[in-house]
């Protein structure tokens, strides 16, 4: 029920936020998942990670192959699943507490990378951090988390 609830109220803060600003928040679910996960800052770091790698992976494959539209979108989802697949297969684990180092799923780093894509890494990273912070926010606030 939380996730379903935080997805929500991620949706209606990330579209009322692009169409304040005009600036994407990393795809309309990213927000909502990654507020669930802020109390573990190893998996939205990794997330990041990952978000980037499959936009480095992307942009050098697009030196070879016309990528626009649809087909870099499922580039960027397609290399952001396998990054995110091949962190959890290799299990590294982390020096503190025992955590691994894994993604919030496999397809919220694709939905990240699509976006920096679009309009860069700090514009993205700020909007999604600054939106994942308003729905853990209001989650908490709504004695939900």
């Amino acid at each position: 029920m939380t996730v379903a609830l935080s997805v929500g109220i991620g949706l209606v803060v990330s579209f009322l936020y692009t169409e304040l600003t005009g600036l994407l928040g990393g795809g309309l679910v990213v927000p909502g998942y990654l507020a669930l996960y802020m109390n573990q800052p190893a998996r939205v770091a990794a997330t990041f990670l990952a978000a980037l790698a499959a936009y480095a992976l992307v942009w050098a494959l697009s030196s070879a192959v016309i990528l626009y539209g649809r087909r870099r979108f499922a580039a960027c989802i397609l290399a952001g699943f396998w990054i995110g697949w091949a962190m959890a297969r290799t299990g590294v684990k982390l020096g503190w507490g025992g955590h691994e180092l894994r993604t919030i799923g496999y397809i919220v780093p694709g939905l990240i990378a699509n976006d920096i894509a679009r309009q860069g890494v700090l514009r993205t990273v700020a909007s999604v951090i600054l939106l994942s912070a308003m729905v853990r926010l209001i989650l908490i606030l709504s004695g939900l988390i």
